[in-house]
């Protein structure tokens, strides 16, 4: 076994036993603080643990309850451009005055509030005051942000060695089989080869960002990037327009006046293949998100075990069984990892595929 194969399985570990250690020190029995130790409250935990949010909790101190990580930067525009460090708002629990104007943090969402930071809340727990529009850096920005430079700087080596010879060397002889794998086995069978150089660039950017994101999303820093329903929107979209603005007069042709079909047939297929073309991206969208947060639901809930089986099986014992079932389940999240970026690029290569190739309607 060489070196490489020898450090993945050690980072495979890390991966793992990192998050049992801080939730090994963060539990502890209920009567010692406001500590997490019932079911009800890991489950609220992971939940928090999966959104968004505002900062960067590193580790909290389960006795104290005092937050270890870093503030972002908050950016509102509300009657003019309002930043500041999310800091002020001490995890939700103090109100951030800002230029005579109040916010408060509810839920990870910025709201409009009074100096006592009071809420309009209905009976669901949903508040009606104002909501300002919120372009802040966070956490899942910021898991953006570093994918993108992540991926600048791979792909950016890699075209620096195509300059010295036609081997790549470095990083690049790990990205060049995965570009060609991409070319040969994703663009080619499904867009065609005389028309797959055109999209090459989008499903490259789309196949390695969703990967590195959520191999970022099995870290222990918590990003879930690819668990937020408004990233997978977003990738999804540009899957919807760049088919829709690639389809050809065929295309079009299939959807509101299809070949061959019988007059009243074509009347009544026309409403279903115009829900067909929005039904597509959906499925794009919805498949992305539910895998990657069902997993990491999975993964920290097993790490859980240990705190809620202690009782019954000891502390060593409980945490040797959520340890062992969180590793099974995180290098099945590695191969989840790769396998929704692959069905994301090779969907996505289909339905543009679908919409540019050359029907024959005679």
């Amino acid at each position: 076994m060489n070196r490489t194969a020898i450090s993945g399985i050690l980072l495979s570990f890390l991966l793992v036993l990192a998050p049992l250690i801080l939730l090994a020190s963060d539990s502890q029995p209920s009567g010692e603080g406001n500590l997490i130790d019932t079911p009800e409250e890991i489950n609220d935990y992971i939940v928090h643990h999966l959104q968004d949010s505002h900062d960067f909790t590193l580790y909290t101190d389960g006795e104290t309850g005092h937050h270890i990580g870093f503030p972002l930067p908050v950016i509102l525009w509300d009657d003019g451009l309002k930043v500041f460090s999310s800091s002020r708002f001490h995890h939700g629990e103090t109100v951030a005055e800002v230029d005579g104007n109040y916010y408060s943090l509810y839920h990870s969402k910025i709201y409009k509030t009074n100096a006592n930071g009071d809420l309009d809340l209905d009976e669901a727990g949903h508040s009606h005051n104002a909501r300002p529009l919120d372009f802040s850096i966070t956490k899942s920005v910021l898991g953006m942000l570093i994918a993108g430079i992540l991926l600048v700087w791979g792909f950016g080596s890699l075209a620096k060695s195509y300059k010295k010879g036609p081997l790549p060397t470095g990083l690049g002889r790990v990205l060049e089989p995965l570009v060609i794998y991409v070319r040969d086995d994703i663009a080619k069978p499904n867009i065609g080869e005389k028309k797959h150089r055109k999209f090459m660039g989008f499903l490259l950017t789309a196949f390695f960002y969703i990967w590195v994101l959520n191999l970022m999303g099995m870290t222990p820093l918590g990003f879930n990037v690819t668990g937020q329903i408004a990233v997978t929107v977003c990738l999804a979209a540009f899957t919807f327009f760049i088919t829709q603005f690639s389809g050809n007069k065929s295309y079009w042709g299939h959807i509101f006046w299809m070949p061959g079909i019988p007059i009243p047939m074509k009347i009544l297929l026309i409403p279903v293949e115009i829900l067909g073309m929005f039904t597509k991206p959906f499925a794009l969208l919805i498949r992305l998100f539910a895998n990657m947060t069902a997993g990491h639901f999975v993964v920290m809930s097993l790490i859980a075990l240990m705190i809620t089986m202690k009782a019954q099986f000891g502390v060593v014992a409980s945490t040797g069984i959520a340890f062992f079932l969180a590793f099974f389940i995180s290098l099945i999240e590695l191969l989840v990892a790769f396998l929704q970026a692959y069905i994301f690029t090779m969907l996505s290569a289909l339905f543009i595929g679908m919409a540019v190739a050359d029907h024959d309607d005679h």
